[in-house]
């Protein structure tokens, strides 16, 4: 009898965005299925060293005991508006565009900072979707990473690129003591090695080009001379 198939658990923050390299596993491992786990930015870390899942793409910063982490790309910082604010006449904004603004700044917020620009609303949503969900009442604005406004879009809603505010970097974490061959494919699709590369192999060395021996000149008979030119009479 044979045993299970294996399965590689892949965990994911929201907003993050695994698809293209699902389809790479697909294409790559068709036999192992790739199954991809929706998890909270606070709960991944412990998930990932419980062996809950055996990687996951999280956001950094983390308390990196008992894990690595490679990280992957960095995420656009936007700030959230409604459609009719004053904010969407520009293509961009910066914090002191946002001084004299209402800011919203919830409890599950990704960003390294104290606090958002302007002037922070005390209370503090649960959630960012709660915290988008007060924007669209129009309680205050929200920054968040693009992929975050992507992920809780709503027609009233719209965002602006915030230029000078901390940016959100995704990694993928897996158990520092553990690196399983499952998960060694798969950092090597998301760091784009090719089907036939190896990490760490080193191209082979070519063999030396045989050398064709040179063909020795017939032996003239008789005189022991070599041979020359005919001489003309």
């Amino acid at each position: 009898m044979t045993g299970p198939r294996p399965t590689f658990r892949l965990g994911y923050v929201p907003g993050a965005t695994p698809a293209k390299w699902v389809r790479m596993w697909a294409e790559r491992l068709p036999r192992i299925p790739l199954e991809l786990i929706q998890v909270s930015a606070d709960d991944a870390p412990a998930l990932v060293r419980r062996g809950e899942v055996d990687a996951v793409l999280l956001r950094l910063p983390i308390d990196r005991e008992g894990l690595h982490a490679i990280p992957l790309y960095v995420e656009q910082t936007v700030v959230v508006v409604p459609k009719d604010h004053l904010v969407t006449a520009a293509d961009e904004v910066t914090t002191d565009d946002l001084a004299d603004e209402l800011m919203l700044h919830p409890q599950d917020d990704v960003f390294d900072w104290e606090r958002p620009p302007g002037r922070v609303i005390d209370e503090r949503p649960a959630t960012t979707a709660d915290a988008i969900a007060l924007v669209a009442m129009g309680t205050g604005l929200l920054v968040v990473p693009q992929s975050l406004a992507r992920l809780h879009h709503r027609k009233d809603l719209t965002y602006r690129p915030l230029l000078d505010a901390p940016e959100s970097q995704v990694a993928l974490s897996w158990p520092e003591n553990e690196t399983s061959e499952l998960v060694e494919q798969f950092i090597g699709i998301v760091r784009g090695r090719t089907v036939n590369s190896s990490r760490g192999a080193q191209p082979a060395a070519k063999a030396p080009a045989k050398k064709t021996p040179a063909k020795k000149a017939p032996a003239t008979k008789g005189t022991g001379k070599k041979p020359g030119r005919p001489r003309r009479r």
